[in-house]
């Protein structure tokens, strides 16, 4: 039986090349966190044994994030699945065990929202019943207030929500130095990784005083690939 539902859900990873990631997160100069990302996220998904889709850049069709991330959403859909499971792949404290948390609670009807600390989500978990297109590209990818809006949503559908974990994802330099307090919550690769970037400069285009000043003060913008800064 669990084969048999587990081919009414499929997962959605809805993340760029290291080449695209390279020009759009301006503060890391060279592609090996990006790879490592995406080899990461590859290797939690296929551990759950759901069906799974990669979305890059060529992947993808619309003028806006949010026409390319919906897009992206029906696509899967027509293949016939009920349920998805949207993630990027920069939220390295993202296991496998949380897909199939998400996984169990789309069973129960539920939909599953992963919190991240810039205001929006690395996860999100939802039945096609819950899918509205239009109203979905109309929400403020890339903004603040990303989660309150889509949570406002779900809300107005009387549809469950529930929440994973919040986590914290890689949008700029500063998000580094805050992951780097989270070590045990990460694997030993993408410990390296991160370990090589913040004490090399060379691949860095913040300096380490600067990460320090940042502290645990987060900033606020979405997930969902968002718009990096410094």
């Amino acid at each position: 039986m669990l084969k048999v539902a587990q081919q009414h859900t499929a997962v959605l990873i809805f993340a760029n090349s290291a080449t695209q990631e390279l020009e759009q997160k301006t503060f890391v100069k060279k592609p090996e966190l990006f790879e490592a990302l995406t080899q990461e996220t590859l290797l939690k998904v296929k551990k759950t044994g759901l069906p799974y889709f990669h979305f890059s850049e060529k992947e993808q069709s619309g003028n806006s994030f949010g026409e390319r991330f919906v897009n992206a959403i029906k696509e899967v859909y027509e293949k016939g699945y009920d349920n998805i499971i949207a993630i990027g792949n920069d939220s390295p404290q993202l296991k496998t065990a949380h897909i199939h948390k998400a996984y169990r609670q789309l069973q129960l009807g539920k939909t599953v929202l992963g919190p991240s600390f810039d205001g929006g989500f690395y996860l999100l978990g939802l039945h096609r019943s819950n899918f509205n297109a239009p109203l979905f590209e109309r929400l403020p990818w890339q903004r603040f207030g990303l989660l309150d809006r889509i949570s406002q949503i779900f809300k107005t559908s009387d549809s469950p929500i529930f929440r994973l974990p919040v986590f914290q994802d890689i949008d700029a330099a500063k998000d580094v130095i805050v992951l780097l307090n989270f070590t045990k919550k990460l694997t030993s690769k993408i410990q390296t990784v991160l370990n090589n970037l913040f004490f090399n400069c060379s691949v860095f285009v913040i300096d380490k005083e600067q990460l320090y000043r940042y502290n645990y003060s987060f900033s606020f913008y979405n997930k969902g690939s968002p718009i990096a800064t410094a």
